[in-house]
């Protein structure tokens, strides 16, 4: 008689595809999170519009290679638009209002503000019809994005500041960057589409770039290390490595969904600014990053229809 073996347990492919989702989508956030930290370390001695220009080309030029190396076939007409929202948003939109932002506020202002980012980017994808979350997601998505919202106010004596709106602008930016791009990377690929993206927004941003006024340029040299190091994070990292990660899942997990794993970037980023930028991490701070978390928990149990 032959021994009798177990068969392993059967995965649905539906929840692994949810898992590996937001595993990746947690990878991208990881390196997302410190985005505003080191982008306040650049703009101390960067203008905020080079430093979004030089980045985008920087990243594009990393783009570019990538797709030579792996050479991928152009993608089709119907991926122009997608690509050209996500090269507005994410590329050029986001990096640029949330520079100038910098400049006035603390990055953990900032980067608490950004907590908004999952809500809209679901909003946005349940407008364009790509995905439908339930009412009980939507409870929780404004659950969480109340507590940001209650956090920053709080931070900020009650009141918004004008490098708030420009925070706000970013985040509409993201939100369309990142819908779109992780509805295109279910059939392009998570690489492909920030790659194509990035190469796309190469143009416009080197012709802008060649037009800046010459004393910018000229002031290049006595730019410390701290800031070039900003430059260098923001450009490799958050405009290059972090979308390979966040794009693919977004493609696997849903936008909608996976989305609100950026309801911990956050206090990630508070993390970061506590330690780059010696900015104050105080128990209030860990207290909403734990309500924060509860509530990814529990809108990842929320269904979403795609």
């Amino acid at each position: 008689m032959r021994p009798t073996t177990l068969a392993p347990p059967h995965v649905p492919a539906a929840a692994s595809d949810d898992t590996r989702g937001m595993l990746l989508g947690l990878a991208g956030v990881a390196i997302f999170s410190l985005t505003l930290p080191f982008t306040r370390l650049a703009v101390r001695e960067l203008d905020p519009l080079f430093l979004t220009l030089a980045r985008a080309l920087g990243a594009a030029a990393l783009a570019a290679g990538w797709l030579r190396l792996r050479r991928v076939a152009f993608p089709g007409r119907s991926a122009l638009w997608p690509l050209t929202i996500v090269a507005l948003g994410c590329v050029l939109g986001f990096p640029l209002l949330s520079s100038i932002a910098m400049r006035t506020v603390p990055a953990s202002h900032g980067a608490v503000l950004a907590g908004m980012l999952p809500l809209a980017t679901a909003l946005y994808a349940a407008l364009r019809g790509y995905e439908r979350p339930s009412n009980g997601f939507w409870l929780v998505a404004l659950l969480g994005s109340g507590l940001v919202v209650v956090f920053a106010l709080s931070q900020g004596g009650g009141a918004l500041q004008a490098a708030d709106v420009l925070m706000f602008g970013a985040i509409v930016a993201a939100a369309a960057g990142y819908a779109e791009g992780g509805r295109l990377a279910r059939t392009l690929g998570g690489q492909e589409t920030i790659c194509w993206a990035l190469v796309l927004a190469a143009v416009p941003a080197a012709v802008l770039l060649a037009a800046l006024e010459g004393d910018q340029l000229a002031r290049l040299g006595s730019v410390g290390a701290a800031s070039w190091l900003g430059f260098g994070y923001i450009t490799v990292g958050s405009m290059f490595i972090g979308f390979f990660f966040w794009y693919r899942g977004l493609a696997l997990g849903g936008v909608a969904r996976v989305g609100q794993v950026q309801l911990l970037q956050p206090f990630l980023s508070l993390a970061g600014a506590a330690v780059l930028l010696g900015e104050a991490l105080t128990p209030a701070n860990v207290g909403f990053a734990l309500a924060v978390i509860a509530t990814v928990a529990l809108g990842r149990r929320m269904q979403v229809r795609r």
